[in-house]
């Protein structure tokens, strides 16, 4: 069965089951308690055998009754919200709305807007206490906010009147079976990066490898780490990592592979987008990011990173006050971050100490040595092209100082020249050439 066919049945039960337990609920609400008992009689569909991603989340989780209504509830205004016009009804006595269903109507919208009200009172009617531990078991902490899987109105403090809402990556997972990343946005400033390379194609120092390794071990392991082993109380969730070096040593690829090997998304954070001349508004854009991204197992990338994480001036008026302020509220939210991320610098003194210190891992990408450049050589050029004889790539390895980076740009270059003779071939004066350009962006000669 295909996976939006498995979702169309498992929601679907869910969601007749939600219906049930409203219609009990309003019959409890205005006294017809003679026809039904509680809505907790009413069982939840059976997911024994259902490996649906709605089915499987319930079971990762352990959702319980009272969770279970709250996430279809989240969920019916996007999939079938007439199941909700019952909360649209007046109080004749009045001429108003129940205040006691919650709700939101939005003028943008029509139909009922559930809220955590919504589900207190579905769950408790008239009862206190039933109110009561439905609002000590739902709160801010809770699993389904935890992992991003409820979105949080950050525009109000937690509470009663939180908007009940799905978040879109698990709309996503819920309807088409597919987690949906966030878009590119004034709102979320980041990119997800991917790459087509695998981790042999990440051509690096010894040294430099171990070090990424770690860090890709840290994000397989951290889990049974902490939870398994307990150790949470001793050790913090994120991991930090600074990468410094050159342009075109490989930062960037090693942060897209890290996330490729353990199935994590990579965003490369624009700084244009987060960095303002107007005070807070850093924070708040930096506060969205952090908020957007936070217990999803998401890597932030943060590139050139010396425009956000610089080093702190003297105070000598209001705007450096408010420039090291920026840079402690980011040292607070990267600390308190439980995913991995990765700052990218040239040079490494550019960074404040603060955060240096607060590292797990330094990863210095050199230019590549003669071995480094020989392998680039051989992974980029041969096989894809026929070569004149008088190409030596250990030659050209020995003879030129080149990174990645620039013996990409030589690729695209020769590429090209070879597209314009109509002839899938590299030449060796091409190669020069394009050397030549790489070296004059640094006012080298050859």
């Amino acid at each position: 069965m295909e996976v939006i066919e498995k979702l169309a049945k498992t929601v679907g039960q869910e969601v007749e089951w939600f219906q049930k337990v409203v219609d009990t609920a309003l019959t409890l609400y205005f006294k017809n308690e003679s026809e039904v008992g509680s809505v907790y009689s009413i069982a939840p569909p059976k997911i024994i055998g259902d490996d649906s991603p709605y089915a499987n989340l319930i079971r990762e989780l352990h959702l319980g009754f009272e969770e279970r209504l709250v996430l279809i509830l989240a969920l019916i205004p996007y999939i079938k919200p007439n199941c909700l016009d019952v909360f649209l009804i007046k109080n004749q006595n009045l001429n108003c709305d129940f205040s006691e269903f919650g709700g939101i109507k939005d003028p943008s919208q029509f139909g009922f807007l559930p809220t955590l009200e919504t589900a207190c009172f579905i769950l408790g009617g008239h009862d206190l206490k039933a109110r009561f531990r439905f609002l000590s078991l739902i709160n801010g902490d809770h699993i389904l906010y935890k992992r991003g899987i409820l979105a949080v109105d950050t525009e109000q403090e937690f509470g009663i009147h939180q908007k009940l809402k799905v978040s879109a990556e698990y709309l996503g997972l819920f309807t088409i079976g597919k987690r949906e990343l966030p878009q590119y946005s004034t709102k979320f400033p980041a990119k997800e990066i991917k790459t087509d390379m695998e981790w042999k194609h990440l051509i690096v120092e010894d040294k430099v490898a171990e070090d990424l390794t770690e860090i890709k071990e840290w994000l397989i392991h951290s889990d049974r780490i902490l939870k398994d082993w307990n150790l949470e109380k001793n050790l913090k969730a994120g991991y930090r990592s600074l990468f410094y070096g050159s342009p075109g040593t490989g930062k960037t690829l090693a942060a897209t592979l890290l996330g490729k090997e353990t199935k994590r998304p990579v965003f490369r954070v624009d700084l244009s987008l987060v960095v303002s001349k107007y005070i807070g508004e850093t924070e708040k854009n930096l506060g969205r990011l952090f908020d957007e991204a936070e217990h999803k197992d998401w890597i932030l990338f943060f590139d050139e990173a010396d425009a956000l994480f610089g080093k702190r001036t003297q105070t000598k008026g209001a705007n450096d006050r408010y420039a090291n302020q920026e840079v402690a509220y980011l040292l607070q939210r990267i600390e308190d971050f439980s995913g991995l991320v990765i700052l990218a610098t040239n040079i490494q003194t550019n960074i404040d100490q603060a955060f240096s210190r607060r590292f797990q891992s330094m990863v210095h990408f050199p230019k590549p040595g003669i071995k480094q450049r020989k392998m680039l050589w051989n992974i980029l050029f041969n096989g894809n092209f026929k070569l004149e004889s008088s190409i030596d790539f250990d030659e050209l390895a020995t003879t030129y100082e080149l990174t990645g980076g620039e013996m990409i740009n030589i690729l695209r270059y020769c590429a090209l020249e070879a597209a314009k003779r109509d002839e899938k071939k590299l030449i060796l004066k091409d190669i020069t050439t394009a050397i030549r350009r790489e070296y004059s962006k640094q006012n080298k000669t050859i």
